[in-house]
Order: C-alpha cells, then sequence, then structure tokens
C-alpha cells in the first residue's frame, strides 16, 4: 500500500495486517481533519473579528486635525463688534414662514426684518439631522465627525475649534444637551442650562425658550450693578447664544402639526423680538448683527435624523450691523451662494406661493455656511476646521473686502489640506499628493496681484475655484488609505472563500480521490515549504513599510491575515492544478450545469443582500420557490401523493408574513389561536408517523429503529403543555391587563411549561419525523408565551416550510437512488473524511445551503428585522416578568428571537442525514455564501445619512459577518436534539458523483 499524503491511499493487497494497516491510516487521517476544521473555524472567528474593524479605520476615522494657524480676515474695521445667534431647536421652515390656518403668518417681527432690514432664505443641513451635529455645522463649520459612531453619537470624539472659541467671549443658555458642547472647557464663556427635569414631554416646552431669554435679560440687567460685566459686555468679538429647545419638544410630544408645536414658533419670534429690543436700547451703536436659524428640521411623524427635505431645510434669518439689506427678487425666486447644496436635493424649486415672500431675494446656504458667516462679521477668523463656504449673500462689504473675506475663507480651508497632506507625506513612503493644489503657493501669489493691481473679479473667480479645490483635497486625503486597505480586505475576504472552496473539494468531494489516481497530487513538503517561506518573506516586508509609516497596528492585522491566506492557497497550488486540469477534461453539458449553479447561487445571495433592506423579497422568492419546486416534485413523485401541492401551499403560506407591518400589533386572540394551530400540524405529524411508514416517499423520514410506548406518551405530554400554553396567554395577558400586575401563580406555572417543554424533545423517537415533530411541539410552549401578535403564527407557518423542505429533499434522494442503485464500496478506501454512512457532496448539493440561508435569514426578517423595535418589543416577556429587570428581560427577547433559528438548524442537520451529506461540508459552504454577503455589505457601509441609516448598514455588516460564530454556536446547541436521530441504513447508495 502506498500513502498520498492527505488525500488519499494508492495502490493495496489484501491480509489482516493491511487491513490493520489502514485502519491506522484511516483513524489518523480523521484526526487530521479534525484538526484542520478546528483550525479552520478558529481562522474564520479571527478573520472576522479582525475585518469588521475594518469599517472604523475606513469610514469612520475622523476629518478633524490640528495644528493649523487661524485666518483672520484682513478689514480695517470688522463689521460688527457682537453677534446674537439665536437657533430654535427642531424648527422646519415652512412651518416658520407659511401663514396659519386665518392666513396670519407666525412670525411677524421676523418677517418684517425679511422685508424692511435684513436677508432671509433656506439653510440645508446634511444628514444626521440631529441636534449635535446640526449645531456643530452651525458653530464650528463642520459636518457629522463619522468617528462619533464609536461614541454612541453622544458627543464628539475629537476637541474641535468653533466660532465661540476665537471670541472674545461667549454667553450662552439654553439645553444641558448642547450648551456643555461648546462650553464646558471655555474658559472664555459665560452659561448655563436648565435641569434635564425640565424636559418633560407632557408639557407645553416653550417655557424652556422662555427660561433661557430669561438668563439673558438677567445678564443685562446684572451689568448695571456690576461694573466688570459691564465693561466685558461692552467688549468687541462677542457672541451670545440662545438655545431654544421648545419647538424641537413640542414637535416630538405633539407633531408639528399640532397647535403646541404652531404656537411655539410665535413664542420664538417674540424672543427674537424682545432681544433684538433690549440689545438695541442697553448699546444704541448699531454694531450688533444678528442670526436666527434651526439645528434641523422636524418630520411629520415629530422625528428627525434622515434626509427629508422636512428634516434638513431650516428657516435663516440675519440682520444688523454687516448685513445686507433685503433687495427685490429678480429672475429665480432666490439666488444660491454656493453651487451644490449638502442634503442633495432639487433646489431649483420657486419660493412657496403661501410664504409671501416671492418678490424678496432669497439666499440659500449650507448650513456649515454660517460659521464663517458669523466669524467674518467679527472679524474672527474662521473655525480652523470649518469646511463652510462664506455667503457673501448676506454681507455687506465693498468689492476690496469681499474679495479679502473670501481669500482668508480659501486660505483657512487650504490650511488643513496643507496639514492633511504634511502628515500623510511624514508617514508615507509613496506620497501621492493632491495634484490640482501642488502649486498651490504660485496660485495665491496670482491672487494677490490681482488684488494689488485692483482686478477683484478676477481675483475672486481664483479664490473660489481654489476654495472649491481645496475641499475637493479634504476629501481626498479622507480617503487616501480607502483603496489600499478595501483592496486589502476584498483580498482577505476572497482568499478565505477560496481556502474554504478549497477544504471541501480536498475533504468533502470525490475530486481529490480522482486526482490521487491519476498521480496529479503528489505532496512534495519542498515545494510547500518554498511556498510558506516566500509568504513569510513578503509578510516581514509589508511589516517593516507599515512600520516605517507609522500605520496603525489593525493595518499590520488586515496585511498579515490577507497574506497568510494567500499564502495557505498558494501552498495547495498542486489541488489547485488539478482542479484545472480535471476541468479542461470535461464536456461542454458540465460546464452549462457549473455556469447554471453559479448563475442561481449568485441570484439568491443577492436577494439576500438586498432583503436586508426590503422584506417583501422574501414574498416573492417564496411564490416562486412554491410554484418551481411543486413542478419539479411532480417530475419524480406522482401528484396523487400530495407532496407537490403541500409544498407549493406552504411556501405561499409563509410568503404573506414578510407583507405584514413589522411593529407587530398585540393580537391576544391569535396568539392562542396559534396554540390551536400548532396542536392540529402535531397531530397531522404524529398520524404520518404512525401510517406512512410503508409508502416510498415517506419511509426515510419515519423510519425508526426501535418503537417504545413512552414515546406516544411524550407527545401527548407535549401537546397537553401547548394547550396549557395557549390557555396561559389569554389568562396571564386578562389578568395584567384587569389588575396590572402578572399573577404570581401564572409566572410560576409559565416558567414551568416553558421550562420543562423543552427537555421533552431529548426523549423523543429518534425518527426524522418524529424528532422534529417533538422539537416544534417542545419549543412552541416558550414561543407562545413570549408572542404578543401574529409572529406566533409564523412559527407554524416556518415549521410547515421546514417540513416541505425535508419531503422535497427526501423526493430528490428517492429519486436519484431509483435512477443509480450502484453500491458505493469506496468511501472509507478511497475517501476517509467522511463517514461510513455518507456520500460526496455533489454540484447539485449547493441547493442545500442556499435555502438554509434562505430560511435562515427569514427567522431574522419573518416577522420584523433582528435589530427593529419589533423583535425587542417589550410587553413579549410580560407572561414571565413584569418588575422591570433589563438583563432578564433581554435574555428572554434573545431567546425568542434564537427559537427560530433552532428550528431552521435541526432541520438542516435532519436532511443532511437523510441525504447523507457531511453536515461541516455544508456549514463551510453556507459560511463560503455568508462571505460573499458580507463583501457586498462590506461596500454598503454608510458614513453619512441619518444615524438609523449608518447604524443599520454597520449591523447588517455585523450581522452576516458573525455567522461563522453564530451558526456554529447553534449547531452545537441543537446538536444535543439531532444527533440521536436516525435514518433507514444504505441498503443501496445513490452513483457517487463527482463535483
Amino acid at each position: 500500500m502506498r500513502s498520498d499524503g492527505i488525500l488519499g491511499v494508492a495502490g493495496g493487497g489484501g491480509g489482516s495486517e493491511e487491513n490493520r494497516g489502514r485502519e491506522v491510516v484511516v483513524e489518523s487521517r480523521r484526526r487530521w481533519l479534525k484538526r484542520r476544521e478546528t483550525w479552520l473555524v478558529l481562522l474564520g472567528v479571527a478573520l472576522h473579528a479582525v475585518y469588521m474593524l475594518s469599517i472604523f479605520d475606513i469610514y469612520f476615522k475622523t476629518p478633524i486635525v490640528h495644528g493649523m494657524d487661524p485666518v483672520p480676515p484682513t478689514f480695517s474695521l470688522p463689521p460688527a463688534k457682537r453677534l446674537i445667534l439665536l437657533i430654535s431647536d427642531g424648527l422646519r421652515a415652512d412651518k416658520f414662514y407659511e401663514p396659519d390656518v386665518d392666513g396670519n403668518y407666525r412670525a411677524p417681527f421676523l418677517r418684517n426684518i425679511i422685508k424692511n432690514q435684513g436677508r432671509w432664505g433656506v439653510s440645508h443641513a446634511r444628514p444626521p439631522t440631529e441636534s449635535r451635529p446640526g449645531h456643530v455645522a452651525i458653530i464650528a463649520g463642520f459636518y457629522e465627525d463619522p468617528s462619533a459612531v464609536t461614541k454612541g453619537w453622544k458627543a464628539n470624539p475629537v476637541e474641535f475649534d468653533s466660532v465661540f472659541n476665537q471670541s472674545r467671549h461667549t454667553f450662552a443658555y439654553g439645553s444641558p444637551d448642547i450648551i456643555p458642547i461648546f462650553c464646558s472647557a471655555l474658559p472664555h464663556s459665560t452659561w448655563n442650562s436648565y435641569p434635564h427635569e425640565y424636559e418633560d414631554f407632557a408639557t407645553d416646552a416653550s417655557f424652556l425658550d422662555e427660561w433661557s431669554f430669561d438668563q439673558f435679560e438677567s445678564l443685562l440687567n446684572r451689568s448695571h450693578h456690576d461694573p466688570n460685566l459691564k465693561a466685558l459686555l461692552h467688549q468687541d468679538k462677542l457672541v451670545f447664544f440662545l438655545h431654544l429647545l421648545g419647538c424641537d419638544s413640542n414637535g416630538h410630544a405633539h407633531r408639528p402639526f399640532s397647535s403646541i408645536y404652531l404656537n411655539n414658533v410665535k413664542v420664538v419670534d417674540n424672543i427674537a423680538e424682545r432681544v433684538y429690543h433690549l440689545l438695541e436700547d442697553y448699546y444704541r451703536d448699531n454694531r450688533t448683527s444678528y442670526i436666527f436659524t434651526a439645528d434641523h428640521g422636524m418630520s411629520d411623524k415629530g422625528s428627525h435624523g434622515d434626509g427629508h427635505p422636512t428634516n434638513t431645510d431650516t428657516p435663516l434669518v440675519a440682520w444688523g450691523a454687516g448685513i445686507k439689506y433685503p433687495r427685490p427678487a429678480t429672475g429665480h425666486s432666490h439666488s444660491d451662494s454656493v453651487a451644490s447644496f449638502v442634503d442633495k436635493h432639487a433646489h431649483d424649486m420657486p419660493t412657496p406661493y403661501d410664504w409671501g415672500l416671492n418678490r424678496v431675494e432669497r439666499v440659500d446656504v449650507n448650513q456649515a455656511d454660517i460659521a464663517p458667516l458669523m466669524s467674518t462679521l467679527l472679524g474672527l477668523p474662521s473655525p480652523v476646521n470649518s469646511v463652510g463656504n462664506l455667503p457673501l449673500g448676506y454681507m455687506k462689504l465693498n468689492e476690496a473686502e469681499e474679495v479679502e473675506a473670501v481669500l482668508a475663507n480659501t486660505k483657512q480651508i487650504l490650511n488643513q489640506l496643507l496639514r492633511k497632506s504634511l502628515i500623510k507625506m511624514s508617514n508615507s513612503l509613496f506620497f501621492k499628493p493632491f495634484k490640482p493644489l501642488v502649486d498651490h503657493s504660485s496660485s495665491l501669489s496670482q491672487i494677490d496681484e490681482l488684488i494689488s493691481a485692483k482686478h477683484y473679479e478676477a481675483a475672486m473667480k481664483m479664490a473660489v475655484d481654489l476654495r472649491n479645490l481645496a475641499l475637493e483635497g479634504l476629501h481626498y486625503f479622507q480617503t487616501y488609505d480607502w483603496l489600499m486597505l478595501m483592496t486589502v480586505i476584498t483580498l482577505g475576504y476572497t482568499g478565505w472563500m477560496i481556502v474554504l472552496a478549497l477544504h471541501v473539494l480536498q475533504c468533502y468531494s470525490s475530486l481529490s480521490g480522482d486526482l490521487s489516481k491519476k498521480g496529479q497530487l503528489s505532496v512534495q513538503k519542498k515545494d510547500s515549504r518554498k511556498v510558506y517561506l516566500s509568504g513569510c518573506l513578503l509578510m516581514a516586508i509589508l511589516t517593516v513599510l507599515n512600520l516605517v509609516e507609522h500605520s496603525p497596528p489593525l493595518y499590520h492585522a488586515y496585511i498579515g491575515m490577507t497574506v497568510f491566506l494567500w499564502t495557505q492557497i498558494f501552498s495547495e497550488y498542486r489541488l489547485i492544478r488539478g482542479l484545472w486540469m480535471y476541468l479542461r477534461e470535461r464536456k461542454a453539458g458540465y460546464f452549462i450545469k457549473l455556469l447554471f449553479a453559479a448563475a442561481v447561487s449568485i441570484v439568491i445571495v443577492e436577494l439576500l443582500v438586498h432583503s436586508f433592506t426590503e422584506r417583501k423579497l422574501y414574498t416573492w422568492f417564496f411564490l416562486i420557490a412554491g410554484f418551481v419546486s411543486s413542478i419539479l416534485l411532480h417530475i419524480s413523485i406522482p401528484w396523487r401523493s400530495g407532496i407537490p401541492v403541500f409544498v407549493c401551499m406552504s411556501c405561499w403560506f409563509l410568503s404573506v408574513f414578510t407583507l405584514m407591518p413589522a411593529e407587530i400589533p398585540d393580537n391576544n386572540n391569535l396568539v392562542v389561536i396559534s396554540g390551536a394551530i400548532i396542536i392540529v400540524i402535531s397531530l397531522a405529524a404524529k398520524w404520518l408517523d404512525t401510517h406512512a411508514e410503508g409508502n416510498k416517499f415517506w419511509q426515510s423520514i419515519t423510519f425508526h429503529e426501535s418503537k417504545k410506548p413512552m414515546w406516544s406518551k411524550l407527545y401527548f405530554i407535549q401537546i397537553i403543555l401547548v394547550g396549557v400554553s395557549s390557555v396561559m396567554v389569554f389568562l396571564s395577558t386578562k389578568h395584567r391587563t384587569q389588575n396590572q400586575e402578572l399573577h404570581s401563580s401564572h409566572q410560576f406555572i409559565n416558567w414551568l411549561v416553558a421550562g420543562s417543554s423543552m427537555v421533552l424533545p431529548l426523549f423523543s423517537g429518534n425518527g426524522i419525523l418524529s424528532r422534529l415533530s417533538s422539537i416544534f411541539l417542545g419549543f412552541a410552549p416558550p414561543f407562545l408565551l413570549l408572542s404578543i401578535g401574529y409572529e406566533a403564527v409564523f412559527y407554524s407557518a416556518l415549521a410547515v416550510v421546514l417540513m416541505a423542505w425535508i419531503l422535497f429533499e427526501n423526493a430528490s434522494h428517492h429519486s436519484s437512488k431509483a435512477k443509480d442503485s450502484s453500491p458505493s464500496e469506496q468511501n472509507t478506501e478511497e475517501h476517509v473524511t467522511i463517514g461510513s454512512e455518507e456520500r460526496y457532496l455533489q454540484l447539485s448539493d449547493v441547493r442545500i445551503p442556499l435555502i438554509f440561508m434562505v430560511l435562515f435569514n427569514v427567522a431574522f426578517f419573518g416577522t420584523g428585522n433582528f435589530a427593529s423595535i419589533a423583535s425587542f418589543e417589550i410587553s413579549s416577556v410580560y407572561r414571565f416578568i413584569t418588575i422591570f429587570s433589563p438583563f432578564l428581560m433581554a435574555a428572554l427577547l434573545i431567546f425568542k428571537l434564537f427559537i427560530p433559528f433552532m428550528l431552521v438548524i435541526c432541520a438542516f442537520s435532519a436532511i443532511t442525514k437523510l441525504v447523507r451529506v457531511p453536515r461541516l461540508g455544508c456549514y463551510f459552504l453556507v459560511i463560503l455564501f455568508s462571505d460573499i454577503m458580507t463583501i457586498h455589505f462590506f461596500f454598503l457601509v454608510k458614513n453619512t445619512g441619518s444615524w438609523m441609516e449608518i447604524g443599520n448598514s454597520i449591523s447588517h455588516f455585523g450581522i452576516v459577518s458573525a455567522q461563522v460564530v453564530f451558526v456554529l454556536l447553534l449547531f452545537a446547541l441543537t446538536n444535543l436534539y439531532t444527533r440521536t436521530i436516525r435514518v433507514k441504513p444504505l441498503s443501496t447508495s445513490p452513483s457517487l458523483k463527482t463535483l
């Protein structure tokens, strides 16, 4: 006998000594396979954990850099000595500008300002339209820092500059969630905020706006008795900030169409009027600028965060020192100060007629443009991290001052670019500069020459073009490492999938045995050593390069993991070469089958990817799957068996659930009826298990090695427990509703029934149908007791489809045996990596992991989203506990979500035994297909948009990345229930064709 390494055995003779030698070799190779697959699983866990972190280095790096010099505008005298900033939190532009039902405008004072004293427009916010990013954009001039995702979006993780920082002194009053962000660490500030307890959604929150005004009024009153304060108030470069939270709180609590919200608009207008008169009477020097705006709008549902125009469009009114007077509209109803807006909506729409402002010129801005506007009015440098464009349409400057102001704005943005370029250049061996600005110095010199020659128009054009290029350059350096990192991660995932595919071909298909016979897989250790040596050398070179470039530690992990995987691939180059030669010998029909299988696999994987955002795709899938599977079954088995019709109807029944709302409405009666449905299904399964054993279409799933009387008794005990749980659903809910508490006896019974029912399946019959029916009954009581509505019916629908899947596979298996009944006597001799009762994986077996993935994902999305609010409806646990206990409640909710997964994996395990394919081989194929989805979601991660959109994109990527661990853990758990399942022993075996 000759051993060809790990791939097979060649040659051989008779005799007991040789048999003993073969047994030693077989045992040795099986131990090798166990070690190899343990290593593969550990590698998969490490790889997905490391690569999952890569999105934070790619998508969520802070754009903020430090070390730039401020650039003040070169004014002989700033337009204003002080500026008052009024921000009405959550104020929609349309509700501010439009009239009420009586035709009266809600903001008469500010409308008078628009028509007679100042400028107006719409400020366009960028998602996420939330309070902190909105205020940061207005006051600091940059949009949401994507690295805030690591802080839960509660605070900016990186220190940043702001208009307040550059001011001589800032006075700020308002919400405790906003004021401390800008003033808590600012020594030259005077600020105060009300307690969090004041933010009561049950009341009219307009009193919060009055609180802010009262603080401001008190400040001015105190100055009459405090000489130091009065002297400070008469300094220049002062900022007064009033944060008015009322509209936001009232919008959340009462919706923006409510009388409370609309009245709050009047309150805000009245506060603006009082602030204006107070300051004008106090100073009497006409050196005060006023800015009124909002951080974000409010949707019709009373929420905000996304990019809908009701959230992104906010009012902007400016008047006072340095602000232009209104001008009549000419041509378009509004002129834009920038070429494009950050909210990406159409902005060429005319001003709504009911606003009554069509004849007054409107100037729209991006929200971050307000920061340089405020800075320039006070003669301050713009915040060094600002990306805002100075909106000249608001400023009253002569031509020379306009050019100087824009040039200062341009230099401030350009300084950020130069700083980022310097940081990157100092850490890069192969630095690639931003080519359009390599010669920026000469551009600045030309602008200075044009200004000296008083060619202001040409200087302005050059300064604006340079500013636009600087903004493009900032994006260039923000994404500088993206190509490298995305390439490394994509190559890593691709390498991992190739490693899995080679392992399945090598250990679970007949391919390696066929190649061994042809002598194409003789293993030479020297060749493998060369590959590993080359891999180590490449890894060492890349590590040194990363160290020289001061790359973060995780960069080493990403690159090292990818190089390791591809080294493993090239170490199997003889298998790859053998596979290539094998494919060259195939006929055209084989490639047609291969391409068809690949196309179907890609379509299903893409459907799964898109189903994360569109649940209704599953409806179409199951409608089509029911029809196609019934036709395929009709080819192999007669209609009179009822199986094709059952498979079709079960798929169509399940298709209904993904059309239902994700927010599950309470329906106690439906949960009780679901208990009856479960009992009917289980009785039908019991009848089939008892009476259909002789039927050739059922014999494989109704087979029992022996029958014990206790099994029938156990079955009926389980049915009784389901009935008891249905009754307890009704009684517990009724008593809790009437008495506002959970009766202790009901609680005890619920826990007892749920706990005991899950143990009973371990003692049930070991036939496929009897064991799976018992598992279905065993998990039914806890699922019913944790259900509040239609998800209880979904449990039965999913179980019926799983039964249809088993019947489909059984029919396919029976058909394949009928076609070719030649025995397989070479499993043990030629391929010792699978069991004696298992067969090689064939190309057609790809359907098993694909169908498993569809059903596994339906368990996620059948009654909502695994991460959605519907899946975590807290009332689901009220039949077990009502006293707030976050850990126990969370555990119960997660357990409820796991129950459908348990059913799917139990059915999957049973099918692998039924069709006699290796379960671990199918598991690796599941992970392979999951990682195709992982790569897709890797490129779909968002760092812009609403927090929900950003969070969902991260969770989708995380969910599919975690499947390598998640599915394996569930396999281990369900193995307690499925390991003793028995199928009818092989009398004949199907033809074992190669992949």
